[in-house]
């Protein structure tokens, strides 16, 4: 108090000067307005003896107790910070002691209790204290034969491919000697680090918070995204987030060649022979391709890397963030939607109850294709459900493999034949009897209207009245797109055809893309359309993956489909192939070079599909000296081209033990015009050539 009284002494004189010229200036200002003030305000800060006195005081003693209230503040603040401070301290220095005296009650640890930084291949072999093996045995290169050059397709084995920039020479490291990849070698997460002990980092600590590329899924489109941006963007980080406990790999073979191996092990090493007898495996890269995630931050050159078996359950579009299933949230730049899609089932399966479900396997992923090889290992009977694709690829490998193993395959669908709603009906019939020819029993015009199991058995009740006991049940009746994001992102999907709704640049939202499966698109030539097929995935990811970098290109690939029934039979489609359209068909005899095995050991590719640019798509040219269309035989469809038409104009096209010509159909559908007559047409595909 008497330092504050010290301090007013010396500034009152301040205070009675400036009141004063205050005062003076309002009576100058009065003077000059031509009026002079009716009440000018009385000085309080006067220390004369007419009548300021007691203000004064009291003035005083409100700063004396401020200064007072704000001393103790600031010392009782100071005190408490150094408390806590010296207390930190004393518990930090005093660690070491307290792990000593808890040693013995604590199990013997192959680490030391502090976390130390996780080492990228520890998450190959979780179980183990003990290193793994070294890099060249874990990090093999897809082929057993030689080791893949830097610049290699993503999958090697297609021909689309090639045209693609590769981003395989920024990321990989030299190749290792060739040797085989362990059978679990993509069984676990390769790049979560699993913990050793109960004293490990919390899980958020080893996953990035921010990454400039987000992609959601681990398919076909979401690997070619990756591909193309890293090729665009040398330096770019780039993480895949995937609900599958593995890296990303091609489906295809998982209801075509890999039925067919001779290797006993080939669900546990999931490499096949390829038609053209070249072998390979599932997975587009080796795990030396991708960089873990916890060091995707620090790296120099960038990367990408993966985080398996997570799933994003809510997308914040406004704050650009993901919420993964273990509420670990990741912000993004830029994001990539490529979910993909889940097989459908059947509602009359969903109400049998549990038994029955246990006995039905809905066909998608690797795990399925273990589990059903497995299954029809050691059951009498199986039965598929489906006509389309998946449902007769199935059926052709379950029907050779029952030859060998005493194993009835059974299939029904509710069309008149094979793939009814994609081919006419006469070579629906014809497929028919092809796949019967493979062992297996096929059940047309059959719709299921209830499933028990009884006695060991489930019964299959049709509505005609027909009765199919079996002892287990594959669903094969298509799929719908994966949109579970849509409500919490905000995003919108088709209510014809499913599927995120996307602009011409695959753009759902401005820092948003879609891609694959769950993408609909506008098509410039048909109209809008959702496409689930490995070659849209292909283009369409890698797209995406270039607009992501700004490329602002928008999407006009008219991208194929395929099939085979067995290495003999196969055909490529592109465009809408709907049999309930008008369609021409032109076929020609077939020679030994006719089919999907000779086709691959010609062009050496075994995925056969394709994306070419612009440029390749050129105007179809027909063969020098065509020759007249060959009078057919009834029912003998060895090799020709089917025409599906709307308002007379092609809009599909089927080539049936045709391979290699996927441009010139291409072509003609991009063109769009009509023709008078379409077996003129068909010469540009060159099919009565021997």
């Amino acid at each position: 108090m008497l330092k504050c009284r010290t301090v007013w002494k010396k500034l009152a004189p301040l205070a009675r000067a400036s009141s004063t010229l205050c005062r003076q200036n309002v009576r100058r200002a009065g003077l000059n307005n031509g009026k002079i003030p009716s009440c000018v305000p009385a000085g309080h800060m006067s220390t004369g003896p007419a009548g300021g006195g007691r203000d004064n005081k009291l003035y005083f003693l409100l700063v004396g107790v401020t200064f007072i209230g704000g001393g103790i503040y600031t010392y009782r603040t100071v005190k408490g910070d150094h408390q806590r401070y010296q207390e930190r301290i004393d518990e930090i220095s005093s660690r070491p002691h307290k792990q000593a005296a808890e040693e013995p009650a604590i199990p013997i640890q192959s680490e030391p209790p502090a976390v130390p930084e996780p080492e990228p291949q520890a998450a190959f072999s979780p179980e183990e204290p003990s290193p793994p093996a070294p890099d060249a045995e874990i990090l093999a290169p897809t082929e057993t034969t030689e080791p893949p050059p830097a610049d290699e397709p993503v999958v090697e084995a297609s021909a689309e491919e090639a045209a693609a920039p590769s981003a395989a020479a920024v990321v990989e490291e030299a190749p290792s000697p060739p040797s085989e990849p362990s059978p679990a070698e993509f069984t676990e997460s390769p790049h979560v680090p699993v913990a050793e002990s109960g004293d490990s980092a919390p899980a958020s600590l080893q996953f990035p918070s921010h990454t400039p590329y987000l992609l959601i899924g681990g398919g076909t489109a979401s690997f070619a995204a990756a591909r193309s941006i890293r090729a665009r963007d040398p330096g770019a980080k780039v993480l895949i987030v995937t609900d599958e406990p593995v890296p990303p790999y091609m489906r295809p073979p998982l209801s075509k060649e890999l039925w067919f191996s001779d290797d006993p092990s080939v669900t546990e090493t999931l490499r096949f022979k390829q038609w053209n007898g070249k072998e390979r495996s599932i997975y587009f890269q080796p795990p030396s391709f991708y960089i873990s995630a916890e060091e995707l931050d620090g790296a120099e050159n960038g990367g990408v890397a993966i985080l398996t078996g997570k799933k994003v359950v809510h997308m914040d579009v406004r704050g650009n963030k993901i919420k993964l299933d273990d509420n670990t949230e990741i912000s993004y730049d830029k994001c990539l939607i490529a979910t993909g899609g889940v097989p459908r089932s059947l509602q009359v399966i969903e109400r049998a109850g549990e038994e029955v479900m246990k006995r039905t396997t809905l066909f998608r992923k690797v795990e399925d294709f273990k589990s059903l090889d497995k299954v029809s290992r050691s059951i009498k009977s199986i039965t598929i459900i489906g006509g389309g694709f998946l449902g007769s690829e199935l059926a052709c490998a379950l029907g050779r493999r029952s030859t060998e193993c005493d194993l009835e395959v059974i299939q029904m669908f509710p069309e008149k034949g094979n793939m009814g709603k994609v081919l006419p009906e006469y070579l629906s019939n014809w497929t028919t009897e092809k796949v019967k020819k493979e062992g297996v029993k096929v059940i047309s015009e059959a719709l299921v209207k209830s499933v028990v199991c009884k006695d060991e058995k489930l019964e299959i009740q049709l509505k005609d009245g027909r009765l199919v006991k079996t002892d287990h049940i594959v669903a094969a009746v298509g799929l719908e797109p994966n949109v579970d994001l849509a409500k919490s992102a905000g995003l919108e999907v088709d209510s014809d055809f499913g599927g995120f709704r996307v602009n011409a640049e695959l753009q759902a939202r401005s820092n948003i893309w879609v891609a694959g499966d769950a993408a609909c698109f506008y098509d410039i030539r048909l109209g809008r359309r959702r496409v689930e097929h490995h070659d849209h995935a292909v283009v369409s990811g890698r797209l995406a993956g270039e607009n992501m970098t700004g490329a602002n290109k928008p999407y006009w690939h008219q991208s194929m489909f395929w099939s085979d029934l067995g290495p003999d039979v196969g055909y490529e489609a592109i465009g809408i192939v709907d049999s309930s359209l008008p369609t021409v068909g032109v076929f020609a005899k077939a020679t030994a070079k006719d089919t999907p095995k000779a086709a691959t050991e010609k062009s050496g590719t075994g995925i056969r599909s394709e994306s070419e640019t612009e440029d390749t798509a050129v105007s179809p040219v027909a063969s020098p000296s065509p020759a007249a269309p060959a009078v057919v035989q009834k029912d003998e469809y060895g090799k020709g081209v089917i025409f599906y038409l709307r308002d007379k104009v092609v809009v599909g096209i089927i080539l049936w033990n045709v391979f290699n010509r996927m441009p010139v159909a291409r072509k003609i559908i991009k063109d769009g015009e009509q023709h008078v007559d379409l077996n003129e047409v068909a010469k540009l595909f060159n099919i009565h050539d021997d």
